[in-house]
This record gives C-alpha cells, sequence and structure tokens, in this order.
C-alpha cells in the first residue's frame, strides 16, 4: 500500500515540476507544490490575473499538467470534455488569482480558498471548488463600501464583489505598464 502511495506522491511532484516549468523560465521565481498564491510575486501575479493574451498559457499549462493532459501548447487538442474540466478550473484560479490581487490593493479582508496551494486548488478542484466557489470573499472594513456590504444579502455582497473585478483588472493593466 505504500508503494502505491509513493508511486502517486512521486507522479505529483513530477506533473508540479512540469507544470511550473514554464512558469519558473517567465517568471523567474521559484513554485512548488506548497506555493499559494500569496507566495508569488505581484508582478506575477498581475501577469497571469490579467487572464488575457499570454497569460492564459501559464494557468492552462499548469493545470493541464497537473492533470496529465499535457502542456497547456495542447489544449486545443484535447476531448471536449477534458477541455470543460480544464476551464472550469481555469475560472476557478482566474477568480482566486483576482482575489489576490485584491487582497493586495486593500480591497478584501480575505477569500474562500487562500490557505490551499494552487496544486492543492487543482488537484482537489472536485472536491474544494464547491464549497470554496459557495463563499464570498470578505470585503475589507477599510474599503469605501464596506457598510453597505454588511447590510447585504449574499446574492448582493456577490455581486458587489464581482463588480470589482473590472476595476482590478484595470487596476493590473495600468500597473503591467509600470512593472
Amino acid at each position: 500500500m505504500t508503494e502505491v502511495v509513493e508511486i502517486k506522491k512521486a507522479r505529483l511532484e513530477m506533473a508540479v515540476r512540469r507544470g511550473f516549468r514554464n512558469w519558473k523560465s517567465q517568471f523567474g521565481e521559484d513554485f512548488g507544490p506548497e506555493t499559494h498564491l500569496s507566495d508569488i510575486s505581484t508582478k506575477t501575479l498581475i501577469s497571469i490575473g490579467y487572464g488575457k493574451e499570454k497569460s492564459t498559457f501559464y494557468l492552462l499549462d499548469l493545470i493541464m499538467n497537473l492533470e496529465n493532459l499535457g502542456s497547456g501548447f495542447e489544449f486545443s487538442e484535447i476531448d471536449p470534455k477534458a477541455k470543460m474540466a480544464v476551464l472550469d478550473r481555469y475560472l476557478f484560479l482566474l477568480d482566486r488569482t483576482r482575489f489576490e490581487y485584491m487582497k493586495r490593493l486593500g480591497w478584501l479582508e480575505n477569500y474562500p480558498g487562500e490557505e490551499f496551494t494552487l496544486v492543492d486548488l487543482i488537484v482537489g478542484f472536485d472536491r474544494l471548488a464547491p464549497r470554496l466557489q459557495a463563499n464570498i470573499p470578505t470585503l475589507s472594513r477599510d474599503h469605501d463600501a464596506y457598510k453597505e456590504f454588511q447590510k447585504m444579502n449574499v446574492f448582493e455582497r456577490e455581486e458587489l464583489v464581482r463588480k470589482l473585478i473590472p476595476r482590478a483588472i484595470k487596476h493590473m493593466e495600468d500597473q503591467s505598464t509600470t512593472l
């Protein structure tokens, strides 16, 4: 039984190395199985959280490698069911990335899933995502809309936080030109 566990662990470690290979060369940082979004530099967070053009590749590549579906370069070649599973994980991680950025801006106090590593969020997606997606990030007490946020119901709170995402993306765009 321990041999089976060791083989699974070794396979995951290999997948993690493959998944972060392009991240390391592109961003010049160390990433591994214990990397949380909070461990990533703001410059890298902006690059992957922007969600356009080349930035999409890095999350897709990580997901596909961890799910043993090949490289992110092969995304268009995988079967439709696998493609949907990858996209579900991608959108989930993109949300977490943007929430982390908003937290760094001081807009959020915390967000669901910040305690998990990137690897855990991807590999444990089926188990973690439903619970994490059902929870809403907490607006910072220092945010202008905090008092309003406190009076809102769950749906209104989620809407308010989601309406902050375009502002965060605009902020990322502005920052990416100065980094």
